[in-house]
């Protein structure tokens, strides 16, 4: 595979990545859980919160990219539902902390970075293409 065509693969992959992790933080929003006491701990048998993830989409030596995928910080805010039965004495429980407006643009992003190395493998073939109908 010629390097044009590596570097717009790993471009489809990384924006793959990237749309994938954003839409499970957007399906996990409403996964909320216990909040862990001042020490850190999680009460024995409560649920425990969806930590929301970030990906970062960096530049490989060889071209194309790679994404990193890492926990969002903090990860989860303190929401108040009394009625939740793992809910703190005050009434609190950890919900993910997932930006929706923040989540829609990585979606965006995702999407027209897909299309455009898209764009660019069919570009390759039609130039190979026409390059093997020269040379017949």
């Amino acid at each position: 595979m010629s390097s044009v065509m590596s570097i717009a693969v790993s471009g489809m992959q990384a924006a793959a990545h990237r749309l994938q992790v954003s839409a499970n933080n957007v399906a996990n929003t409403r996964s909320d859980g216990a909040l862990p006491n001042a020490q850190g701990a999680y009460p024995d048998g409560a649920p425990r919160v969806y930590a929301p993830r970030r990906v970062d989409q960096v530049e490989q030596v060889s071209g194309g990219a790679r994404t990193v995928e890492s926990e969002v910080s903090p990860s989860h805010v303190p929401v108040y539902d009394p009625s939740a039965p793992y809910a703190n004495e005050d009434g609190l429980v950890a919900a993910p902390n997932v930006d929706y407006a923040e989540e829609a643009v990585q979606q965006l992003m995702a999407t027209l970075a897909y299309s455009a190395n898209a764009r660019v493998v069919t570009s390759y073939n039609q130039m190979v293409k026409s390059l093997f109908d020269m040379t017949a």
